[in-house]
């Protein structure tokens, strides 16, 4: 005779409707500081353009012929990615003759990734 497993569900939700009134009043407003903040970790959540941003973070500026083959693509694909971030305020670019360099905008795009990459290692590492 099989014995029947019953599994506790654990349940996440609050078990009746209510709410801090002083604390939604004071918050709510503050909230729309995050419009247009989506649109940095959009650009940032397509994993080509993480690793673009990441060589870019390593390496501090690459020509976008290096960062095709970094990222095994042809250079109009890379080209495409980094004028994305580039169009989102997130890299930044410069001729040299027929060469085009990018980089990371500055030091809090770099702290963006950076951070990112620490907390996927110690996601990885305490499961």
């Amino acid at each position: 005779m099989a014995k029947t497993l019953v599994r506790r569900i654990e349940k996440d939700t609050c078990d009746t409707f209510c709410y801090d009134e002083a604390k939604v009043n004071r918050i709510k407003p503050q909230i729309e500081a995050v419009s247009g903040v989506e649109m940095l970790f959009k650009a940032l959540s397509d994993a080509t353009r993480l690793k673009i941003a990441y060589a870019l973070m390593l390496e501090g500026e690459l020509c976008v012929c290096d960062v095709g083959n970094i990222i095994g693509s042809t250079t109009a694909t890379a080209s495409h990615h980094l004028r994305l971030l580039r169009n989102m305020g997130l890299a930044k670019y410069r001729k040299e003759g027929r060469l085009v360099f990018y980089s990371l905008k500055d030091e809090h795009v770099h702290q963006l990734v950076s951070i990112a990459m620490l907390h996927a290692k110690e996601g990885v590492v305490n499961g």
